[in-house]
């Protein structure tokens, strides 16, 4: 076995540690890294050979969710080995995999994957930020090529105080959850939500966790000084020597004829659409082949200049950007491409809104549910409900291709959660608004921040639709273009060419009054606080610019739900009545559902009920019926009821929806009566008068003889004197002459206790 080797440090007033050398040798890199008692396993592994025919980095990142590590078996009564991976888990994968990413050199072709997996988790700390961490020391210790290490840190802000990596409680009470990736002075990843958090707080937030970002860097640093492996030269992995000199050889043939050719056919007249880029793109690379061809290339070998079409026509625009300050399409850089809002365009939809800019059309629709319609979350961090969700859709024609329609990938759920996060902090609480909310968000045009569209199209959703938001919600997409010598504009709106190499897409939502979600990956080594601070800036700008076009539409939510969404009484009762409500086996408010024709009825642990109908009529009845069988009942009190249940001694009557009370043969009837069934049989229908309750026993003593109601005109009062029949009605039993019992001793002759 290796030698294991640990090294530590502190960090945010916890131990910070990273072991290597005890598991998962064969790995190209291993360790773990343990922050509390949460563990996780990193490995990093790259295959020996190139992937011939890939214009694309083959880089595989992985979470692992083990329901052991939190001490779970999975809830499921059929399946309890993990299946596919949770959208937590998708999430932090995609959430690692958008830091790497960006530091790998350029032309590696060679397969690599990092896989990530939770071995223990405490319940306080992140797997996401550790994993991270762990991830990065794995590709540094290994003989990968990357431009690593990289730190990772959670920043939260409560009561004005900073807070290095909260505890998941913790970060409830703060109004800032900041997860970034980067090194000492530069921001690589950014994912973060607030509670309309003040941009300058988030921006200091930034600073803030630059500086205490150091320790997992150094930690990394120490343990690849003492266990790392030596680094793959990166041109070796990328194509042998000839080949590489071949393709230098033909791309600086053609780099003049493609730089010539992007100024007359891109910067000529502005390229307003997509689809007037692409088609000059196509232009160039049939006019480079030809140029190629007349030049003796081997058409095996043409694809070396066509391959450097794409960049340099990026390259191209990002520096007229710095240079010139010209758009491709004409724009100024904090010019947001022309909108195009609309809500309510379907009748039976509880809500809709339309949400173009430029060519990214969004059209989101939204649902409303009974509270039972909630999401029920069975993961390795989060166990529980939800009720407000979005889904997202990205169809193939959006983007004018064609490929199989398969369920949701790794982006549709990342930019789905995304848009979700931005409206969480805007959303009424249950007790306001106690429905389960879907929302759903096709993108029926992509061109430019999809993600940020359904920001925008959910907010207009929910406010046709009557969800009472706090305040409208917007989001917008920057851009970042750089230069050779250095040089770098910040762009507001990007779109296809502008996100290209060394620039950023990043992505920033929120109301008039703060932030409420950030995404940020970027194309270069990172983000300086300049930069970072002028994004800001500029986002803010374009943010209030798209709320005040969307309030020029609806400015606030519908007074009114849509007619065809169902209403939700509510109503509360003492929550030790809850069980009296749904009854043996749920028999009570199944019947209570059948009989009122409701939706569905849900009860929360603290009493609070919620009737869900479309059939206005039923839920009030439905109400009704549970007031009737929650209230108290007082003596005195007259109902008319329902006999149940005939006993020699009385009966039992229902006079309350599942409350019932016994009436004693002795009240039955204003005489003395024999048989209990000579007054009443099942099914009768009778006034009782409440004379005791005895809240200790649970038992309601009636009488119908009290009670105003009856009608006893039907009944043979028996006469005075009848055979087993007293003059006051009472049962004769004998005297001891052989006509019943025997007589009985005097009192004083009685064993003690005995009658």
């Amino acid at each position: 076995m290796d030698q294991i080797q640990r090294f530590e440090t502190e960090w945010g007033g916890k131990t910070l540690a990273i072991e290597t050398g005890r598991f998962a040798r064969a790995a190209g890199g291993s360790c773990t890294v343990q922050y509390g008692e949460t563990i996780v396993l990193a490995t990093a592994t790259m295959s020996e050979e190139p992937r011939e025919g890939l214009s694309f980095f083959p880089l595989m990142v992985d979470f692992e969710e083990r329901l052991y590590a939190a001490g779970r078996i999975k809830g499921s009564r059929f399946i309890k080995k993990e299946g596919r991976p949770t959208d937590e888990a998708v999430l932090a994968g995609r959430y690692i995999d958008r830091a790497l990413r960006p530091l790998f050199p350029e032309g590696i072709r060679n397969d690599v994957q990092v896989i990530i997996t939770v071995l223990s988790f405490d319940g306080e700390n992140d797997p996401d930020v550790i994993g991270l961490i762990a991830a990065s020391c794995a590709l540094h210790l290994s003989p990968i090529p990357w431009n690593g290490p990289i730190g990772n840190i959670r920043i939260g802000n409560i009561g004005g105080e900073w807070v290095i990596n909260p505890s998941y409680e913790a970060r409830t009470k703060s109004v800032l959850d900041l997860a970034f990736a980067g090194n000492a002075d530069k921001v690589v990843m950014v994912e973060a939500g607030a509670n309309e958090a003040d941009d300058d707080l988030v921006v200091d937030a930034f600073a803030f966790g630059l500086k205490h970002i150091k320790k997992p860097i150094e930690l990394i640093e120490e343990a690849r000084k003492a266990v790392g492996k030596k680094k793959i030269d990166p041109a070796a992995v990328s194509n042998d020597e000839e080949t590489r000199r071949r393709e230098r050889s033909i791309r600086e043939m053609a780099s003049p004829f493609i730089l010539e050719k992007i100024q007359e056919y891109f910067f000529g007249a502005p390229k307003a659409t997509k689809s007037e880029r692409r088609d000059a793109k196509l232009r160039i690379k049939r006019e480079l082949v030809e140029f190629l061809e007349s030049k003796s290339i081997p058409p095996e070998e043409i694809h070396y200049g066509t391959d450097a079409v794409e960049p340099l026509i990026e390259s191209e625009v990002s520096r007229l950007i710095v240079d010139e300050g010209r758009r491709v399409d004409g724009r100024g850089l904090d010019e947001v491409r022309p909108l195009v809002i609309e809500v309510g365009l379907f009748e039976r939809t509880h809500g809709s809104g339309h949400f173009s800019r430029g060519e990214t059309q969004v059209l989101s629709m939204l649902t409303l549910g009974a509270p039972g319609d909630e999401q029920t979350l069975d993961g390795m961090e989060t166990v529980g409900t939800r009720r407000y969700f979005h889904h997202y859709n990205f169809p193939p024609f959006s983007v004018g291709e064609t490929k199989p329609l398969r369920g949701p990938g790794r982006r549709e759920i990342g930019h789905g959660a995304l848009a979700e996060k931005a409206l969480v902090p805007v959303l009424p609480d249950k007790e306001t608004f106690p429905y389960t909310i879907r929302v759903v968000s096709e993108v029926l045009g992509s061109n430019g921040s999809s993600s940020m569209g359904s920001t925008c199209g959910s907010t207009l959703a929910l406010m046709d639709a009557g969800v009472p938001i706090k305040s409208p919600v917007a989001g917008i997409a920057m851009g970042l273009a750089q230069n050779a010598k250095g040089g770098w504009k910040v762009i507001t709106d990007l779109q296809d060419l502008e996100d290209g190499e060394g620039g950023m897409d990043f992505k920033i939502t929120g109301t008039k009054d703060g932030i409420t979600a950030i995404q940020m990956d970027t194309k270069t080594h990172g983000l300086s606080m300049e930069i970072v601070r002028e994004t800001f800036r500029q986002a803010k700008a374009g943010r209030t610019h798209i709320l005040e076009a969307m309030a020029r539409v609806i400015a606030n939510p519908r007074a009114d739900l849509s007619p065809y969404a169902p209403r939700i009484i509510t109503l509360r009762i003492h929550p030790e009545q809850i069980g009296l409500v749904i009854g043996p086996g749920g028999k009570m408010i199944n019947e209570i559902i059948a009989e009122t024709g409701v939706q569905a009825i849900d009860i929360e642990d603290d009493g609070l009920v919620m009737i869900t109908s479309t059939n206005a009529e039923g839920a009030q009845k439905a109400k009704e019926w549970i007031e009737q069988m929650t209230r108290e009942v007082e003596p005195g009190e007259t109902f008319k009821g329902k006999v149940v249940r005939v006993m020699d001694f009385g009966a039992i009557v229902e006079f309350l929806p599942g409350k019932d009370g016994m009436v004693h043969v002795s009240e039955l009837a204003p005489w003395r009566v024999a048989q209990v069934g000579d007054i009443v049989k099942m099914g009768d229908e009778v006034f009782v008068k409440v004379l005791d309750v005895d809240t200790i026993n649970n038992r309601i003593s009636l009488s119908m003889k009290q009670a105003d109601g009856n009608d006893y005109s039907k009944f043979k009062r028996p006469e005075p004197g009848a055979s087993g029949v007293s003059g006051t009605g009472r049962p004769h039993h004998g005297n001891g002459n052989g006509n019943g019992r025997p007589p009985r001793k005097p009192f004083s002759q009685r064993p003690f206790g005995k009658s």
